[in-house]
């Protein structure tokens, strides 16, 4: 064991480090909070969970008002395809699901789900542990179904970013442990208490992603966390394949790109990620999350925070429940001394202040921090820009803050993209060193706030005029099918044929002929040798179709009184004429009267079969279809080609 510690030591004393842009050296602090080992906060009697705890979509509740939850059950599933799952901090009684105050920079209220815990801790039905070299599928999906994030700050799910595309092959893994912001010592206490578990996710991560090479990034003002690694990686004989580096105390060391340029020499590009150029990084927080998501089947329900400052009691670093109100840890701290000026989420550089003690700790909470007069005097207002350039030297990203922060004010916002606003990390490192004392990274959230909202903004309505030329070409499309489909109804009424004259004969009407309408006549045929006929005039054409109308209706009346006289016969009569009142008796009398006199006139009227005369040249027989010179069937009627106006 002693040569494979040394072996390690050697390896890492041979590493070759590069060196970033600007950076500063500042007072760490860390010794207020990193002497005593991590304890479990006790459980507080209520949670206030958020649904969004992650970047990207909320999460969506699946419990409601009343519901009992287990501890490690699930309360709210991911939504779209970046999102994560929210799970129970502990056992008790869903009591509200409304918005409350969460730890943001914007200071604004979003969804929770409120927990009466019960004391408990009953734990609901855990997934079974992974295998030591589990699928790596089933290990993305427990990784999403724990619903683990970064820890380290940016909170975005792990599962996406552990799912490199086939064009980029992930070459080197990256595990960020060195918590370069001052004050804060989580990240350290972890590595000192549970370097086991830290590993064992390290493990599990390089085997997922078929790393050829495997770094754990320490700050060598952390000996005592470099030493326990050390240690436990040569007792597990697994320290050939994974390499734990010392690097120089500067800050931002801890940033990504800035962690990647130490460790590689390597330049992530401009608004780039680090897959990239084939690296990944993760923060040692993760990787405990994970083993204990795969071996143990927890989820991601607690998380070490620091407590920390000069006006806090008892500095420490306490293993807390997601959804735990700032004031229950707080008092577990001690409580805040008289001298308070401040109290800050996060670190002194990165954090913003603490509204509400009613906010929860969430996945994205590492520090809490209260500082004295001294640790945070006023800087005064601010002053104008001198144009110095100190801010520029400082810059890790080798930006140009001073004309970033000119632009921000005019709300220029075409400039501060071009001079690439969203590679700023707001590490802070401007503002420490500006003279005029401006602030210079509330400049930049704000013009990146203004430069989403308007993108989102040119967003919606480039979807709102998609949408409204989609309407306008459905509605055209309508238009052009109802007026072809118009056009062929029409063209299908002028290609229909005129009905012919004596369509309907006394016989059709009556029913006893055994012939329809249509049929009433035959068609003849032109005689092949005569001249070719004319054509009948249009009234005689019409004076024919109303006769058929009307034998129609003569057939039509029939049939009713047919049926009229069974139901006489079976003792049933129409329903509608029953209880009638003495006028209304008069009207079903009257029109009784009227329909036969009408059948009276119609079977007087009725047309007589004739003899058809015989045929002459220039007349055209016409029948129920057409119009020929051949002579007509028996019982066809004729019509003359002239009327007798026309006649000589």
């Amino acid at each position: 064991m002693d040569s494979a510690l040394q072996a390690t030591r050697l390896r890492a004393h041979q590493r070759r480090l590069w060196t970033f842009h600007g950076g500063l050296h500042l007072p760490d602090e860390k010794e207020l909070s990193n002497g005593s080992p991590l304890v479990r906060a006790s459980l507080p009697p209520h949670l206030v969970i958020p649904l969004r705890q992650h970047i990207g979509t909320a999460a969506k509740p699946v419990v409601a008002v009343g519901d009992r939850v287990r501890k490690g059950q699930l309360i709210a599933e991911a939504q779209g395809p970046i999102s994560a799952p929210v799970h129970a901090s502990s056992s008790g009684m869903v009591i509200a699901i409304e918005e409350r105050p969460v730890p943001h920079a914007s200071g604004l209220s979003a969804p929770c789900i409120l927990v009466e815990t019960d004391g408990e801790e009953a734990w609901a039905e855990l997934p079974p542990p992974l295998d030591p070299k589990p699928d790596p599928r089933a290990l993305r999906e427990r990784i999403r179904w724990a619903g683990i994030v970064g820890l380290g700050g940016a909170a975005f799910p792990t599962s996406i970013k552990l799912s490199p595309t086939p064009d980029r092959p992930i070459s080197t893994l990256i595990l960020n442990g060195a918590e370069c912001e001052p004050y804060i010592t989580c990240d350290d206490r972890l590595m000192r208490d549970r370097p086991d578990r830290v590993l064992a996710g390290v493990r599990l991560l390089r085997d997922l992603l078929e790393v050829k090479e495997c770094l754990i990034a320490v700050e060598d003002n952390k000996p005592e966390a470099i030493q326990a690694l050390r240690q436990t990686l040569a007792e597990t004989g697994d320290a050939d394949r994974i390499e734990i580096v010392a690097i120089p105390t500067l800050y931002p060391s801890g940033g990504e790109k800035q962690l990647i340029r130490i460790l590689t020499g390597q330049e992530v590009p401009s608004r780039g990620i680090p897959a990239q150029i084939g690296i990944l990084c993760q923060n040692i927080a993760t990787a405990a999350a994970i083993a204990d998501a795969a071996f143990e089947g927890k989820p991601l329900i607690s998380r070490v925070i620091t407590l920390t400052g000069r006006a806090l009691r008892q500095p420490r670093n306490l293993e807390v429940l997601v959804g735990t109100p700032i004031r229950e840890l707080l008092a577990q701290a001690g409580g805040l001394g008289p001298r308070l000026r401040e109290l800050l989420i996060g670190g002194p550089m990165m954090g913003f202040t603490c509204e509400d003690l009613e906010m929860p700790v969430t996945k994205g909470v590492n520090c809490l921090l209260a500082l004295t007069p001294e640790e945070s005097p006023d800087p005064g207002p601010a002053l104008a820009c001198i144009r110095c350039g100190a801010c520029a030297q400082a810059c890790p990203v080798t930006l140009l803050p001073q004309q970033l922060y000119w632009h921000a004010r005019a709300r220029d916002l075409d400039k501060v993209r071009a001079y690439n606003l969203f590679d700023c990390i707001e590490c802070g490192c401007c503002a420490v060193v500006c003279p005029s004392h401006i602030p210079l990274v509330q400049y930049y959230r704000f013009a990146k706030a203004e430069c989403l909202a308007e993108e989102q903004e040119k967003g919606q309505a480039e979807h709102a005029r998609q949408r409204h030329e989609a309407k306008v070409a459905r509605l055209e499309r309508l238009e052009e099918e109802r007026k072809a489909n118009l056009r062929k109804k029409k063209e299908a009424l002028t290609d229909k044929p005129a009905p012919a004259r004596g369509a309907a004969s006394p016989g059709a009407a009556g029913g006893g002929s055994g012939q329809s309408l249509s049929g009433a006549a035959e068609t003849s045929k032109p005689d092949a040798a005569g001249p070719t006929p004319a054509v009948a005039p249009a009234s005689q054409a019409t004076g024919t179709a109303e006769e058929a109308k009307k034998a129609a209706i003569a057939a039509a009346l029939k049939r009713a009184a047919e049926k009229k006289a069974a139901l006489a016969q079976q003792g049933l009569g129409p329903k509608n004429t029953e209880n009638l009142t003495p006028a209304q008796r008069r009207q079903v009398d009257a029109a009784e009267a009227r329909r036969r006199e009408l059948l009276a006139t119609e079977s007087v009227s009725a047309p007589q079969t004739l003899d058809p005369p015989p045929a002459q040249p220039g007349l055209v027989q016409v029948g129920e279809v057409g119009m020929t010179g051949s002579p007509p069937p028996p019982g066809a009627r004729t019509a003359p080609l002239q009327s007798s106006r026309e006649q000589p």
